[in-house]
């Protein structure tokens, strides 16, 4: 199977952007998300003892950046049989792939590629050490809310830097590269606090509740409780804490979307739907009264998907338009 098979199958939603990304910066996107969800599938199989996932995990990096393949071989022999997702077994088998492709990246975003793997696996580290990451009636947590923020940072934040380099190599960016960078970074935040949002109910039965202790204890709530929906309610406070935080975060999008250069249509059309669908995927979670029940799935309709696409090209011409309609969008939160 050919890596860019593989990165359809594997990136879901994502894919639409990567596909519309133009043919300068697609392949190094590419393979980083490639390597980031190859690290992911370390820390998620429970067919490995914890402290053995922790150990490729901190591996990782430094194999990426060797290609040591002896020790890519023992990783995947150990990953072997890991996964029951069919696209996710192709990935486990194919990392040397990966890594001759890696070769094959514009030297100059070779850099960048490491870094956002890097950062990535130091939040994966953390999923590792602060949770059982197993099935469990006292689910671990974080402590404070700079824990949490940290961890969107490396998880969200990263990837956003990533992806703001990337453009600035291609593209004429007026605003200074640090500040393009910033408004990256913290866009990329909001979009990791709507996966943690969404994904509550999921992780809290796997023993990882994201959310602060110091926010439960205000609320008289234990990470526990967050396995109960009938503490939705209850929780609805902390839940338009954080939803409020990602909301600031994500109204940068109008700064870094005007930053963007109109005959880059591509880039602008790729960074489009993943913060308008974040914000719509926001605005679904505020409107969940039952966001703890585990049989409830947020997710935006395919309705929304399919007109979003069809905007895009007016979009695309207009920063006019799209802060109209992404502030529109940012209205419905609290």
């Amino acid at each position: 199977m050919d890596l860019n098979t593989l990165l359809k199958h594997t990136s879901r939603s994502l894919y639409l952007s990567v596909k519309m990304l133009p043919p300068s910066i697609r392949p190094a996107f590419g393979i980083a998300y490639l390597l980031c969800r190859y690290a992911d599938t370390i820390t998620d199989t429970a067919l490995l003892p914890a402290p053995r996932r922790l150990y490729w995990v901190e591996k990782f990096p430094q194999l990426v950046r060797t290609a040591n393949s002896p020790e890519q071989e023992t990783l995947a022999r150990e990953l072997s049989g890991t996964s029951d997702n069919p696209y996710e077994t192709t990935l486990i088998t194919h990392l040397a792939d990966c890594l001759t492709a890696l070769e094959k990246i514009d030297p100059v975003l070779k850099p960048y590629i490491y870094d956002v793997v890097t950062a990535v696996c130091e939040g994966m580290k953390i999923d590792l050490t602060t949770f059982p990451n197993e099935p469990t009636p006292l689910p671990g947590a974080f402590n404070t809310s700079h824990e949490l923020a940290l961890y969107c940072r490396l998880m969200g934040g990263k990837p956003g830097l990533f992806w703001s380099q990337l453009i600035y190599h291609t593209n004429i960016i007026k605003p200074r590269k640090e500040t393009f960078f910033e408004w990256g970074e913290k866009i990329g935040d909001a979009l990791q606090m709507v996966n943690i949002l969404r994904d509550l109910p999921k992780d809290i039965q796997q023993g990882r509740c994201y959310f602060p202790r110091t926010d439960l204890h205000e609320y008289n709530l234990t990470p526990a409780d967050l396995k109960l929906k009938k503490f939705s309610k209850k929780f609805a406070p902390i839940k338009q804490k954080w939803t409020h935080w990602g909301k600031e975060n994500l109204q940068l999008s109008v700064e870094y979307y005007r930053a963007i250069p109109k005959r880059a249509w591509q880039v602008r059309a790729a960074v489009t739907w993943p913060m308008l669908w974040t914000a719509d995927t926001f605005a679904k979670l505020v409107k969940t009264p039952d966001l703890l029940n585990p049989k409830k799935r947020i997710k935006i309709s395919r309705v929304r998907v399919y007109f979003t696409l069809l905007v895009t090209p007016a979009l695309v011409l207009s920063n006019r338009l799209f802060s109209v309609w992404m502030q529109h969008k940012l209205k419905k939160l609290p």
